[in-house]
């Protein structure tokens, strides 16, 4: 006999099933790259987040394997105790150099990143203002904060302002993706920062999807937010980068605060030395990656250009390797992103409540791995299913 419990998730799945809401994971065999097998099928992907083509690159592959010979696998404790290797602290003092920073952290992910960061920042006499598209572990963060929690509308810099001159708390943090990530849009990095020093606020900003791409590859932080001891910076690295982690990048204190109160720092044994000594090898392939970012450029001004005349959905706004579709209908575009996959192309559908409802898309990602011929094939079938 099912207990009620039990029947109750099983009630809620069977909704989701008939809303078309649930969700399965793909399983893949081999390397990250433009051509994925998934479920016994080779098919063209446009779904990862590896828009350098870092993630198999030889470089990394090689540095990896030199590391087990020095590191081993584990690290075997936190970092507090003795799982802080060599390679972690080169690779904090190499991104901190890279992003223009005087110090950073490295976190096993960057979910526990912002949760670190954000509940170390501000407590129950803090106010947590927040961009109402951030990704859902800054919402999480704030909330287990325990400080008030402000959203306001989608770079709605104005209801944020007057939201900020209302507040009392004594402790005010801003925090922003950099890159929105179901919509690829940029957030106005300088006007946030004008609204931060106006009201004394804290201003941090998640570059998961900018980091490695925008810029020279140092993602989208401007020149006044490089130097500005309020703007604390995090870069997630199982993207662009193409290994796994997040560094945050900030004023020496803020890093050393960090190091004491952020707890799923503290709490959590430290990732793989030899992941570190990837990382150190990604950023060097990073700095001198001008011809990857090129190229990217290239695939994404293609895209929008042979989409530019597609008959039904709308392609949003975006200059980032996240080219959004809209179709806006759960059946309909789970039914297109079917009909690509009989093509042999892997475009994921994105539904709520990962996006608004009524704006569920095809969430279309290029990389610097595609070739012209591949982005091309990928136009023509959407001419045909959409």
């Amino acid at each position: 006999m099912t207990h009620r419990a039990l029947a109750r998730l099983q009630q809620g799945l069977a909704a989701a099933r008939a809303e078309h809401l649930e969700r399965r994971r793909p399983v893949r065999d081999g390397a990250q790259g433009a051509q994925l097998a998934i479920d016994g099928e080779t098919l063209l992907a446009f779904c990862s987040n590896d828009y350098l083509g870092l993630a198999a690159d030889p470089a990394l592959v090689e540095a990896a394997r030199a590391a087990l010979d020095t590191c081993g696998v584990g690290a075997g404790a936190a970092h507090l105790v003795s799982g802080h290797h060599r390679f972690h602290d080169d690779f904090e003092a190499a991104f901190a150099r890279f992003v223009g920073k005087p110090a950073a952290l490295l976190f096993s992910s960057g979910y526990q990143a912002n949760l670190g960061v954000v509940t170390a920042l501000a407590g129950r006499s803090s106010e947590v203002f927040a961009d109402r598209l951030n990704h859902a572990s800054l919402v999480d963060a704030a909330q287990l904060s325990g400080a008030a929690f402000t959203r306001y509308r989608h770079l709605d810099l104005a209801q944020l302002e007057g939201q900020l001159a209302a507040s009392k708390a004594t402790d005010k943090l801003i925090v922003s993706d950099l890159v929105f990530s179901m919509d690829g849009d940029i957030a106005p990095v300088d006007a946030l920062l004008d609204l931060a020093e106006r009201h004394d606020a804290w201003l941090y900003l998640d570059d998961a999807h900018g980091f490695g791409v925008l810029d020279d590859g140092r993602g989208g932080l401007t020149a006044r937010a490089r130097e500005s001891d309020r703007v604390i910076y995090l870069a997630t690295l199982g993207k662009a980068a193409g290994v796994a982690g997040a560094a945050v990048a900030g004023h020496a204190d803020v890093v050393l605060w960090l190091v004491q109160k952020a707890r799923p720092y503290v709490y959590t044994t430290a990732s793989p030395p030899l992941l570190a000594a990837c990382l150190l090898e990604s950023l060097r392939q990073i700095e001198t990656g001008a011809f990857r970012r090129a190229q990217l450029q290239q695939r994404i001004a293609q895209l929008r250009a042979g989409l530019a005349s597609l008959p039904r959905g709308t392609l949003l706004d975006s200059a980032t390797p996240i080219q959004p579709l809209v179709i806006g209908d759960n059946a309909e575009t789970l039914r297109v992103a079917q009909a690509l996959r009989a093509r042999g192309l892997w475009v994921p559908a994105m539904r709520p409540p990962t996006v608004p409802a009524g704006t569920a898309r095809l969430r279309i990602t290029l990389s610097a791995a595609h070739s012209e011929a591949d982005v091309a094939r990928l136009v023509e079938a959407l001419h045909a299913v959409v």
